[in-house]
């Protein structure tokens, strides 16, 4: 079979949201494997494809920097274009969900789309863009930021698994997130309803949660419905900033079945239609 025949097959995988299937017929298996390893399989100005998870196009960058994460540039100003594709045509700090390709390795990975920094190459492109794995950091934290992660979790497969047994503060800062990223995937995956999601994820700016009090995820094991205390500052298009201080409701429908966001109150309370 042709790798690119090969690499049509396991996008429209991707694609459809279901499990890696296409690894055992086409020799190629999706590894989501950790930064501290991904670091010497990837080393500084090497060479590799960044293939999109949601629109299946591909480019080629060269890693040239990056201790925590990789800081990779396209690399020719045909790859730049492309990646301006990816992202409608305006750069955007929103991560994307991708599969690093270098030599026989298929790599989980997760980006965003923001030139910032210095820049080496004539590609037109003015600095250089972010990948993310299993790990990585910011430079501003030590820990994995939250999107990158999923994203690097979306394109592993394993999203799924995730949240479905994910304690009710992490689906709801997975819920966050989907809108942060306008990332239809994950809205529709920790919502309780089926909703529309691409118009109303097309309203929001930015959003972060601002305040959430914790109680010991396990003091809620036997619990099947919650309205868990949140506050939450969003940016929202002509409308500037809003603010929203209330609860979230949450249900399952038994101790063992995924914690769903009840979408429907919740988007009505912050007037998102």
């Amino acid at each position: 079979m042709k790798k690119s025949f090969a690499l049509f097959v396991l996008t429209l995988t991707l694609l459809n949201g279901q499990n890696i299937q296409a690894a055992s017929e086409i020799s190629y298996k999706i590894e989501m494997l950790p930064w501290n390893e991904v670091d010497h399989l990837v080393p500084r100005f090497s060479k590799f494809t960044v293939l999109d998870i949601e629109t299946g196009k591909k480019f080629n960058v060269q890693r040239r920097a990056g201790s925590h994460h990789a800081d990779v540039q396209p690399l020719t100003s045909k790859d730049t274009k492309i990646m301006k594709k990816i992202y409608g045509g305006k750069w955007s700090w929103k991560r994307r969900a991708i599969i690093v390709i270098h030599k026989d390795k298929w790599l989980a990975a997760s980006m965003h789309g923001m030139p910032h920094g210095a820049g080496a190459l004539k590609n037109n492109f003015p600095g250089h863009f972010c990948i993310h794995f299993y790990g990585s950091t910011t430079h501003r934290t030590n820990s994995m930021d939250l999107s990158h992660m999923l994203m690097v979790l979306k394109a592993s497969g394993k999203l799924n698994g995730y949240l479905g047994k994910a304690n009710p503060y992490e689906v709801i800062s997975a819920y966050i997130a989907g809108f942060k990223q306008q990332d239809e995937r994950i809205s529709s995956l920790v919502s309780l309803q089926r909703i529309k999601w691409k118009p109303i994820l097309a309203q929001i700016d930015n959003v972060r949660i601002s305040r959430m009090p914790l109680l010991p995820a396990e003091d809620l094991t036997a619990e099947i419905n919650l309205d868990i205390p949140i506050e939450i500052d969003w940016y929202i298009k002509n409308k500037g900033r809003q603010m929203f201080k209330g609860e979230i409701h949450l249900v399952r429908f038994s101790p063992i079945d995924a914690w769903r966001v009840d979408s429907k109150q919740f988007l009505k309370e912050n007037n998102l239609k």
